[in-house]
């Protein structure tokens, strides 16, 4: 993402075709405790908080996230790390709609959302996992949150990891919203095998939001009625 100076401070600039769009960010605990009403001052209208990851760890500011930010006006989410190699899919699902990934048709809600990408721990970015068996944890997982919250998962990942590691799988993109990563470019790019277009787009991963920089494919309207699960 080109980068402007102004005063000494480098802001991501919002990609030009993209910047009537809604503006959001995702956080974790790298971020600890946000000042939300500096995010909003900045033009934030939504965020997705990481609530978990694997089937063991719980984000310790997640409260203070996921909570601060709704109660300045934001719509937020929740977003669960994948370790496909630790665990099922069930499991890990399991794990995070109970610490923070429900989903309530509220129009602040956003659905939960699976993070599944490159893996950071280690050297085998499918995790050890053929094409099949990852395609197969990502329905388990997906089956089991919308079993317990009734939506399925926003899936956020790379369009290189999602073809190399499911196969260009097309399983999914008819009933899960796409949340596409993508730096330094000005548009998204081709998407993952069976998708059409974007839903979320993480363009940077540092700008003026604390976390990654995130816009909505559409308008605030459509952002609540989203999150409603219309």
């Amino acid at each position: 993402m080109a980068a402007l100076t102004l005063s000494g401070t480098a802001l991501a600039e919002i990609p030009a075709a993209a910047a009537s769009k809604p503006k959001g960010h995702d956080v974790s605990s790298h971020q600890k405790n946000v000042d939300w009403q500096g995010s909003k001052a900045k033009g934030a209208r939504f965020v997705y908080v990481k609530a978990t990851e694997s089937h063991t760890y719980r984000n310790p500011y997640f409260g203070q996230q996921y909570n601060g930010s709704r109660n300045t006006g934001l719509v937020r989410g929740a977003y669960h790390f994948a370790l496909p190699n630790k665990s099922s899919g069930r499991t890990q699902a399991a794990f995070f709609v109970r610490n923070g990934g429900a989903w309530r048709s509220d129009g602040w809600t956003l659905p939960p959302a699976l993070d599944i990408e490159y893996n950071p721990y280690g050297r085998q970015k499918c995790y050890g996992l053929s094409k099949a068996k990852m395609v197969g944890w990502i329905q388990s997982f997906s089956n089991e949150v919308k079993r317990l919250t009734g939506r399925r998962p926003v899936i956020y990942t790379t369009t290189h990891w999602w073809n190399t590691c499911t196969g260009t799988s097309r399983a999914f993109a008819s009933n899960h919203a796409l949340w596409i990563a993508r730096y330094n470019s000005s548009t998204a790019g081709s998407m993952p095998a069976g998708w059409q277009f974007w839903t979320f787009w993480q363009y940077d991963n540092s700008g003026s939001l604390p976390g990654d920089q995130n816009l909505f494919n559409g308008s605030m309207t459509q952002l609540r009625k989203f999150a409603r699960g219309h």
